[in-house]
C-alpha cells in the first residue's frame, strides 16, 4: 500500500495548500534563474509544511529533471563534489533543464563535515542550473555563508483548518467515513505537520472509519516544542500569524516563559526602538498575568498569549539575520539565591528574637548589627549564647 504522503503528493503548484506567497517567490526564482543575483534558493520552514513537495510540484509543472541529494548522506567535501559536481556539469539525457535539490541542509554539519559549506558554496557559484536548499532551521551559524548566497524563501506553518480540509478531501477519495470532530482534532494535534497528519490518517482509518475515540490514542504523541523553538518562532517569524502558535504546546509555566523572553530579547532585537516596543508588550502581558492571580480572570490568558507571541514578534522593524544562541534565564537562579540568603537571615533573626525577647521585625533589623560585630572580631560568647551554627557564623562574617 502506497503511503498517503506519496500517493497524494502535489503534481502542480496549484495543489500545494496554504503556501501561496512562498510559492510565488519560488516560481519566480526558477522562471528567472539566469537573471537572479543569488544563485540558489534557500527554502525553509517547519516540518511537514510542504517545502520539498513544492519543489517537486514545480519541477513537474515545468518539466524539469530533478536531482535530489539528501544532505544527511553527504558527509564530506569529496562526496559533495562527486555527486553534485557532476550533476551541475552534465547535460540531461533528453536535453531537459534541471533542478538540483539539496534536502535537509541543516543536517549536514557534524564533526566529520568540514568543508561542506565551502564546497556547496562553490558549486552554487559554478552551477548553470537552479540549486534549491531546504531546511527546517536555516539559522545555524555554520549556514551563514549559504544564507548570504541564497534567496531566502520562508514557508509558513500550516494552520489546522488547512490540514483539516486536506484530510477531508483525501478521506473522500479513499471513501473513509469520519466524524467531523475526529478530523479537526487530528488536524489540531499535528501542529502544522501535514505529512504527519496524512500518515496518522492512513494508520487510524485502516478499516475506512475514523472516530474521536481513535484520536485519543494519539494524545501521548502530541508534540511539545522546547523553549528554544518557541523563542525562534516569536523572534524570527516573518508574519504575526506565524508566531501565534509558538506557545501552544510548551510545557513550561507562563512566568518562566516571560523570564526567558526577558533574558533573550536584548540579544535578538538590536534596534533600540524595536526593543522598547517588545518590552512594552512583555510588560502588558505581565499586567494581565497579575490580574489573573489577583482576580482569577482566566479569560485574560488569551491576551497574555497574544502579547507574548504576536505582540513581541510584531515589535521588530526587520528580522535579525544573525544566528542568536538563546540562553537560559538567570533570573530564577538569582531569585533562588536571594531566597536562600533571606532564609538564613530569617533563621538568625528567629534566634535573636528568642534570646533578646524582641519581635521578629526588630530582630531582622539587628542582624546587620551582628554582622558588623562578627566582621571585626571573633565573638565566641555570642556564638554560645545564641547557639549559632558554623554556617551561620560564616554567613555573618561575609
Amino acid at each position: 500500500m502506497q503511503p498517503f504522503p506519496l500517493k497524494y503528493q502535489p503534481k502542480k503548484l496549484s495543489e500545494v495548500k496554504g503556501q501561496d506567497k512562498p510559492l510565488g517567490k519560488l516560481q519566480d526564482y526558477v522562471e528567472n534563474y539566469k537573471q537572479q543575483k543569488k544563485r540558489a534558493a534557500f527554502v525553509y520552514g517547519p516540518i511537514g509544511c510542504g517545502k520539498t513537495c513544492s519543489v517537486y510540484a514545480l519541477a513537474k509543472q515545468y518539466n524539469l529533471e530533478t536531482i535530489e541529494i539528501n544532505s544527511s548522506d553527504l558527509r564530506n567535501e569529496a562526496g559533495i563534489n562527486a555527486v553534485i559536481g557532476s550533476a551541475i556539469k552534465q547535460q540531461s539525457l533528453f536535453f531537459q533543464s534541471k533542478i538540483i535539490i539539496i534536502d535537509e541542509i541543516d543536517c549536514i554539519f557534524g564533526r566529520q563535515d568540514r568543508g561542506c559549506a565551502a564546497a556547496i558554496n562553490k558549486l552554487i557559484k559554478d552551477s548553470t542550473y537552479p540549486i534549491i536548499l531546504t531546511a527546517n532551521d536555516p539559522y545555524n551559524k555554520k549556514l551563514a555563508t549559504l544564507r548570504k548566497a541564497s534567496e531566502m524563501i520562508e514557508f509558513n506553518r500550516l494552520g489546522y483548518p488547512t490540514i483539516a480540509n486536506v484530510l477531508k478531501e483525501i478521506s473522500g477519495k479513499e471513501r473513509i467515513e469520519y466524524e467531523e470532530m475526529a478530523i479537526n482534532t487530528l488536524a489540531r494535534i499535528q501542529d502544522g505537520d501535514l505529512r504527519g497528519a496524512l500518515i496518522d490518517l492512513q494508520l487510524l482509518a485502516h478499516d475506512k472509519k475514523l472516530d474521536a475515540q481513535r484520536i485519543e490514542h494519539l494524545s501521548d504523541r502530541k508534540k511539545t516544542d522546547n523553549i528554544f523553538n518557541a523563542l525562534r518562532m516569536i523572534f524570527k517569524a516573518s508574519s504575526v500569524e506565524n508566531s501565534l502558535p509558538a506557545l501552544n504546546n510548551l510545557d513550561i509555566p507562563l512566568n518562566e516563559v516571560m523570564l526567558w523572553l526577558d533574558e533573550n530579547l536584548p540579544r535578538e532585537y538590536i534596534v533600540p526602538e524595536d526593543l522598547f516596543r517588545a518590552y512594552d508588550k512583555l510588560s502588558q502581558a505581565d499586567v494581565f498575568n497579575g490580574r489573573i492571580r489577583k482576580q482569577q480572570h482566566w479569560r485574560f490568558l488569551v491576551y497574555i498569549n497574544n502579547f507574548l507571541t504576536a505582540g513581541i514578534s510584531s515589535a521588530k522593524s526587520a528580522k535579525n539575520p544573525n544566528f542568536i544562541q538563546y540562553t537560559q534565564t538567570k533570573r530564577i537562579l538569582k531569585l533562588w539565591q536571594a531566597k536562600m540568603r533571606n532564609a538564613k537571615k530569617k533563621d538568625l533573626a528567629a534566634k535573636i528574637a528568642l534570646k533578646t525577647h524582641s519581635s521578629q521585625k526588630r530582630a531582622l533589623q539587628d542582624v546587620a548589627y551582628f554582622k558588623h560585630i562578627f566582621l571585626h572580631s571573633e565573638q565566641q560568647e555570642l556564638i554560645d549564647q545564641f547557639d549559632l551554627s558554623k554556617e551561620e557564623v560564616e554567613w555573618l562574617k561575609k
